[in-house]
């Protein structure tokens, strides 16, 4: 979706409002994905947002989606792993911590939403855990070695406007090539 075609924002004095029917999955190269994302204006708009997020994470057979990646600049994004963690989880302002003293970091094929038809093998390491504030305004921390910590770095790296792309190993840097070559050509 265009940057033009983006929700419109109304903000009447001290709140910040949007239509989440409106929400749609962004690909690249739109710049939101490339913007460090900012914290959530409130606990309301989690509360309009993150059913919307959570929708099109399931309609899209994803296992995360970040704010940004709908064109939100905030610090917020769901998950559903079903081999690992078969909930609908929110993560409002999260910070993560990785593992840097466990395993050596691990290659692994991962896919984004934002990206559609391409995979590639990130390095990223095993562990970590994660501190953030849930859709119920509870805070909550989580730990992990094992797919949800992957899923909680690609997403977190997405808050921080890094792509798979930027993580890559260098043996897939060509095909990087070839395919921002044929998506920046539609």
């Amino acid at each position: 979706m265009s940057r033009e075609n983006r929700p419109v924002w109304v903000v009447p004095p001290y709140t910040l409002r949007i239509d989440p029917s409106g929400l749609q999955i962004v690909s690249w190269p739109d710049p939101g994905l490339r913007s460090r994302a900012t914290h959530v204006p409130s606990a309301e708009e989690v509360a309009l947002v993150a059913p919307r997020m959570v929708e099109l994470m399931h309609e899209a057979s994803g296992i995360g989606l970040a704010a940004p990646q709908v064109g939100l600049p905030w610090r917020m994004f769901v998950t559903c792993v079903p081999d690992a963690d078969p909930v609908d989880r929110v993560f409002v302002n999260p910070e993560i911590h990785l593992d840097l003293c466990g395993a050596p970091p691990q290659p692994y094929e991962e896919g984004c939403l934002s990206l559609p038809d391409l995979r590639l093998d990130v390095l990223r390491p095993k562990g970590a855990s994660i501190s953030a504030t849930g859709a119920d305004g509870s805070p909550f921390e989580l730990s992990d070695a094992g797919l949800l910590a992957r899923v909680w770095q690609h997403e977190y790296d997405h808050l921080e406007g890094r792509l798979i792309f930027d993580l890559a190993q260098p043996v897939d840097a060509s095909l990087v090539k070839r395919w921002r070559k044929v998506h920046d050509a539609q």
